[in-house]
């Protein structure tokens, strides 16, 4: 072992940069995995510091079980009040809001508002920026929504009141927790929570003073009975910490695969001296132990600066989540983690890089000890791989990709199922070995002189001579390729599946709806003057329907929510008929019905039908027909009845070619006075949904970014490598005249070779498999994405390609002829 650390140490003071030249990819892997741990710290935190917490004057804290199916109540409260020794019982109660703030008018996102005490002991919500709320005309707004709107302490917003008449408030703080998927959070008082909701959701009793056993025989079965110790010793929730930690895993696997082919190149770079040491009676397993001590060394190093840079890494994801609008959907804006690590990470990234480094360089480190004595009079410019291995090789990849089509063509031939599913992932994987792992070598070459023959007719014979370096060393450049070849087929998959899956939705979607929705966000009663305001010009029918909802059992005694509307006979025909659904027989005394609900209760057509929990009684009708729920708005029964209940929607359909942004804006000019009257159009319900599958996709191609990165730097790693093995070549180069301006030039075309080896061939292979998953869920479509995405992406990649090719570029164009040439 002395001898081994003497070798290891030997080598870091001859040639301290080629020593620490493996460790570049997990210097990026390991700030990587600490940006992704210090950014989902940040917002763990910032999630459960702005969770409302017990109050420290609190006792006991009342919930109801989730498995009991009981609620809260004023009279559980009440209850809680005669319990032996209880000072006071706080209900921690819930409102419903309508927040006034996008143009004066509501939108279909209402916020909840906390029911805040105006007692300091008793507070709950965390307050970031302000105070609290008084009992009325102050309002406390979530980080997010204060972010987004610019808001401050002592700014005028509206919100509106139970009848949906505008309020003005004063925001009087900023909480410290955000919003719940771009849903407001409120705190309240308890005189304006009296003015804006008359039902208010019981969600917990906060008991001062109180025995905890007669507390729990007061309130009954069903109910927890917690002391405050116990409410904040449960475990905070951590959900975010798992959306960013695979992706960085992921990452950092992929560093793994680049270090190990670095390691191969830079122990055969030393192979004469390696010969020369077995000539000289080394053994082999000093020598191993030598590199993996080396190994160990470097990835410790590399550990240290990553988790350094680990910081910087998440402030940027940070600032690019609130650019991009990621941040406000997770529930946490402006986040600031910590630019320097804690000793804990700084000792997870320094144990986790070098452990990694080690297991890198295993591999390499046998392979290289194997070396005959012999190779020492050899030079590794003149040795040839042994013909029967390369065959065997190709053999058994071909062997492995045949195997791989075969699980493919049994995905598409059982498909639709969760066999073909899985069938298609094995068969990626499989392909992915055989093709890139096994093959690698034959493949990987081949597609660079491809793209370098193409180039060659453009940008002249030094894209010629890129191609064949790439063909000199085929596993180096096999193993350089294949992290981003992995990487690059990822972001495709992703993109090309949720595209293709959108697509279908748009096209093939059987599900008639109505072109626009008028409705009240708090699903108060319409007023007359919005049946009027519905009928515009752009509108070629409209309905007024008026619902409520009621609990209908079916045959085996369980209950289900209805949704019931009533409507003006003439009306809704007219309306149905103009969605070509034969209602002719919707007259008095008939009923329609959802086709799935129908089904569910056993309901036939001609046949009598019961509806039940309807004012004044059941009511019996003959079911006239059926139609598709979401028609109209999702109701299950439709009877002839305007009377049934207040009006709660208007169902509208448009005219061909008519403008539905213009309809939405003269509807709400008209209904300036009912701010909390939707106009919802279908166009405006697509681009919200395309508006989350952007943010979607955003999300995953920015955090699979973190494996291109660092598949990138395996890209420059591999260039150094390759200028220091070519000097003599290159002297001999710019000797017979060749300018440093095309030395560089010739570098960075090897950069953008391989990466377009990944980025292509990988969005190839993803393609591929997007397409195979879409046939073994029975999706038949040609496949579609969002091309600008993944062309930004691909140039992209070639950008960070050139960046990393700059450094042996420069290199290269410093080589003087004479010293070249004698140094061979």
């Amino acid at each position: 072992m002395p001898t081994s650390l003497r070798l290891a140490v030997a080598e870091f003071r001859n040639r301290p940069g080629r020593a620490v030249l493996p460790g570049v990819a997990l210097v990026v892997g390991v700030a990587c995995l600490l940006a992704a741990l210090m950014l989902s710290d940040a917002m763990v935190r910032a999630t459960n510091e702005g969770a409302p917490v017990v109050p420290a004057g609190v006792d006991l804290v009342v919930r109801p079980d989730f498995r009991s199916g009981v609620s809260l109540d004023q009279g559980t409260a009440d209850r809680v009040a005669q319990a032996a020794g209880v000072e006071r019982v706080h209900p921690v109660r819930e409102v419903r809001v309508d927040l006034l703030i996008d143009g004066g008018r509501a939108n279909d996102r209402r916020t909840t508002a906390d029911v805040e005490t105006d007692r300091d002991g008793l507070r709950r919500v965390p307050i970031l920026e302000g105070r609290s709320p008084g009992a009325d005309g102050e309002v406390a707004v979530d980080r997010v929504t204060a972010y987004e709107h610019g808001l401050k302490p002592g700014a005028s917003i509206k919100i509106a009141d139970a009848a949906g008449k505008p309020l003005d408030v004063v925001v009087r703080g900023i909480t410290k927790r955000g919003s719940v998927a771009e849903e407001p959070r409120l705190v309240v008082g308890e005189e304006l929570a009296a003015k804006l909701d008359g039902t208010p959701r019981f969600e917990a009793l906060h008991v001062v003073g109180g025995d905890r056993d007669a507390v729990a025989q007061a309130v009954g079965q069903g109910f927890r009975v917690d002391t405050r110790a116990g409410v904040a010793a449960e475990p905070p929730n951590n959900d975010l910490a798992a959306v960013l930690l695979p992706f960085s895993i992921l990452a950092l696997a992929t560093s793994v695969f680049v270090a190990s082919a670095t390691y191969r190149a830079v122990y055969t770079q030393r192979q004469r001296h390696t010969a020369l040491l077995r000539c000289l009676g080394a053994h082999r397993g000093p020598l191993v132990w030598a590199n993996l001590l080396e190994a160990l060394l470097t990835g410790a190093v590399a550990g240290a600066v990553g988790a350094v840079l680990g910081g910087s890494v998440a402030w940027l994801l940070a600032r690019l989540f609130d650019t991009t609008g990621l941040s406000a959907l997770l529930g946490a804006v402006e986040l600031s983690p910590s630019l320097l690590p804690t000793t804990g990470q700084l000792v997870i990234g320094v144990v986790t890089a070098a452990t990694l480094s080690s297991f890198a360089a295993v591999r390499p480190a046998l392979a290289a000890a194997r070396i005959s004595p012999l190779a020492a009079l050899r030079t590794s410019e003149g040795q040839t791989p042994d013909q029967s291995v390369v065959r065997r090789r190709r053999r058994f990849g071909i062997g492995v990709v045949a195997v791989a089509a075969v699980m493919a063509g049994l995905a598409v031939i059982t498909g639709p199922s969760m066999a073909a599913i899985f069938l298609v992932l094995f068969s990626g994987i499989t392909a992915v070995f055989g093709l890139f792992g096994v093959l690698g070598p034959v493949v990987v070459p081949a597609l660079g002189r491809i793209f370098g023959s193409v180039a060659s007719r453009f940008g002249g014979a030094q894209w010629k001579l890129a191609a064949a370096e790439v063909r000199r060393v085929p596993q180096r450049s096999a193993s350089v390729a294949m992290p981003l070849l992995l990487a690059a087929a990822m972001v495709t998959f992703f993109a090309v599946t949720v595209g293709s899956a959108q697509r279908m939705e748009d096209e093939f979607s059987n599900e008639p709806q109505p072109d626009a929705v008028v409705a009240d966000s708090g699903g108060r009663a319409l007023g007359g003057a919005v049946g009027a305001a519905a009928n515009r010009p752009e509108a070629a029918n409209t309905v007024v329907v008026h619902g409520l909802e009621v609990e209908q059992k079916d045959a085996d005694g369980f209950t289900f929510p209805t949704q019931v509307v009533g409507a003006d006979p003439d009306l809704m025909r007219e309306w149905l008929t103009s969605q070509n659904v034969d209602a002719a027989g919707f007259v008095p005394g008939a009923v329609l019905l959802d086709e799935w609900y129908a089904k569910r209760f056993g309901a036939q057509v001609g046949r009598p039908f019961t509806v039940e929990g309807l004012p004044g009684g059941p009511r019996t009708a003959t079911v006239a027909g059926t139609f598709t729920g979401s028609l109209l708005d999702e109701a299950d029964v439709v009877l002839p009845d305007p009377d049934l209940a207040p009006a709660s929607k208007v169902l509208v359909k448009f005219r061909p070619g008519a403008d539905a942004a213009a309809y939405q804006e003269g509807v709400r000019t008209s209904l300036t006075g009912a701010p909390t009257v939707l106009v919802k159009t279908r166009a405006e319900a697509t681009a919200q949904n395309q508006r989350y599958l952007d943010l979607g996709i955003m999300m995953l191609m920015v955090l699979l970014g973190l494996s291109v990165a660092v598949a990138v730097t395996g890209i420059g790693t591999a260039l150094t490598i390759s200028v220091q093995e070519r000097r003599k070549e290159l002297a001999l180069r710019r000797a017979l005249g060749v300018t440093k301006g095309g030395l560089q030039g010739g570098v960075v075309a090897e950069a953008v070779l391989l990466a377009l080896v990944g980025v292509l061939g990988g969005g190839v292979f993803g393609l591929v498999y997007a397409e195979l998953t879409l046939v073994a869920v029975g999706v038949f479509a040609w496949p579609t994405a969002a091309v600008l995405p993944l062309l930004v992406g691909g140039a992209g990649v070639v950008v960070l390609a050139v960046v990393a090719a700059f450094g042996p570029a420069r290199g290269a164009s410093r080589i003087r002829p004479a010293a070249g040439l004698a140094a061979g």
